[in-house]
């Protein structure tokens, strides 16, 4: 086993390397781009460039990105989904397909039931060693029921993985997770609080926020708890195939790539006669 995995490594490191990406923008130069195959690049270059601007830099130009997803079973898309694609996968369609970037990578390294600090034990593997351009992290629904995993651990270890990230000259993008039937998960009544830690330290470090927790609250409020439980949920904690789709399209809003005639986006689309 440890010979495949330093064969993998191996592979990765020296295939999967961005190269630099040749930008002339007055505001913005190359080196507060982002990802760590960048020429130059420095924690200090981003200082005061929003990290949605960023991105939106990004994707003007036709430079392939690696985009890398991680976090638990949510991101994993294991089990839940009955076969229909996770919100990174429907990720990968809006963008290796939809909009045309073609040679971009999606990566997803999301392992089922892991935590902030499992992530943090791991971060070589899941994360440095793919030199991403953007990282993509939901996580917190575990967090919450370990002991060992207060709400001051779980900002720290959440901070941590926002300076690793940032060092590698990666921008972060935080998720919350999703709402779940808190009546039926014990314990994890406290997930609403290890949300609101996510929150705060987004919006103090100022990372890009795709909220949907409160994005759920507020389909709840306009829905129905039992309407959006039975649609978007599989069980009390994972969305089915229909609860990644909202997780993506959340995304793409948030990221301003949503396209309501798109199909990823809820667009209808049929072909040929039947």
């Amino acid at each position: 086993m440890t010979i495949n995995k330093l064969s993998r490594r191996s592979f990765f490191e020296k295939s999967l390397c961005l190269s630099a990406i040749p930008l002339a923008f007055s505001s913005v130069s190359a080196s507060a781009i982002g990802g760590e195959g960048i020429k130059g690049a420095s924690l200090t270059s981003v200082q005061g460039i929003p990290d949605l601007d960023r991105i939106t830099t990004l994707l003007k130009t036709k430079d392939p990105l690696i985009w890398l997803f991680t976090g638990d079973s949510i991101t994993h898309g294991a089990k839940h989904t009955h076969g229909y694609r996770s919100y990174p996968e429907i990720f990968a369609e809006r963008f290796r397909y939809e909009l045309g970037r073609y040679r971009d990578i999606v990566i997803n390294t999301g392992i089922s039931g892991n935590t902030t600090q499992s992530i943090l034990g791991d971060f070589d593997w899941r994360v440095r060693q793919f030199k991403p351009a953007v990282v993509s992290l939901m996580i917190g629904t575990n967090d919450c029921s370990k002991k060992e995993i207060t709400l001051e651990v779980f900002e720290q270890n959440l901070d941590s993985l926002l300076t690793m990230i940032r060092e590698l000259n990666a921008i972060p993008i935080f998720h919350t997770p999703n709402v779940i039937i808190k009546e039926k998960a014990p314990g994890r009544e406290r997930l609403a609080e290890y949300v609101a830690v996510t929150q705060n330290l987004a919006q103090r470090k100022e990372v890009a926020l795709v909220d949907n927790f409160a994005y759920w609250q507020n389909a709840i409020k306009s829905q129905g708890e039992t309407a959006v439980f039975k649609n978007w949920l599989n069980d009390p904690l994972h969305p089915n195939g229909a609860g990644h789709s909202e997780i993506a399209r959340l995304m793409f809003k948030t990221l301003s790539v949503f396209d309501p005639k798109a199909s990823t986006c809820g667009g209808p689309y049929y072909e040929g006669e039947h």
